[in-house]
């Protein structure tokens, strides 16, 4: 099945990818990944998304074109260059918020925010105040990598956690394959989540936690 001959790309994106043909930027999320995204979001209802290393907004694209109108996207970055691609292309959406900052302090912030606890100091945190996301998408090294305990503490039950850049890729950093194993086996024995690992596009896990 010619899987790609099938997936209707957000009409978003072409603008994106033209703008930031200058920048050299190499990581942007595949079709395929940005399809499953745009699924994913759209099976939460008025629901929160997190998305973690916006780069140029090619996820942030594809999340959008899943959510409804009720449902709300914050994205991080530290990159200013690349974030303001997706700003420029995408800032008018009311939906989305843009935050220019490292993704672990930001979902630090969300732990330290009034309300939040924990549970005997185990990365399953309950958000009365802040909320929780009913999706985060762990696209950067930071919320994937570094900082997976607070990146997962911010899913609410029945929620969605996904990574993607699982597969070997020529942009890929140094040393970025030898953490992709202690990731997978750390997720797949979290006993708050159920998992699954998938041989597509860049190589993805999707977990969800359970309720």
């Amino acid at each position: 099945m010619d899987d790609l001959q099938y997936i209707l790309q957000p009409p978003s994106l072409p603008a994106i990818l033209e703008q930031a043909a200058p920048l050299n930027f190499t990581m942007a999320s595949e079709p395929k990944t940005g399809a499953l995204l745009r699924v994913l979001a759209a099976s939460k209802p008025a629901g929160r998304m997190l998305e973690l290393g916006t780069g140029i907004g090619v996820g942030t694209a594809w999340l959008l074109s899943g959510m409804d109108a009720a449902s709300t996207l914050v994205t991080v970055d530290t990159n200013f260059s690349f974030q303001s691609v997706a700003q420029r292309s995408l800032g008018a959406d009311s939906r989305v918020t843009f935050v220019l900052e490292d993704a672990v302090d930001y979902l630090q912030r969300q732990l330290d925010a009034p309300g939040a606890h924990s549970s005997s100091g185990h990365p399953s945190v309950v958000y009365p105040t802040a909320g929780g996301f009913d999706l985060v998408f762990a696209d950067a090294l930071r919320g994937k990598f570094d900082g997976l305990d607070e990146a997962l503490a911010v899913v609410k039950p029945g929620g969605f956690y996904i990574v993607d850049d699982l597969i070997p890729q020529p942009s890929w950093p140094e040393g970025h394959g030898e953490k992709i194993e202690p990731l997978i086996t750390r997720l797949s024995v979290h006993p708050q989540l159920h998992i699954v690992p998938i041989s597509w596009a860049s190589g993805l896990v999707v977990a969800v936690r359970k309720s």
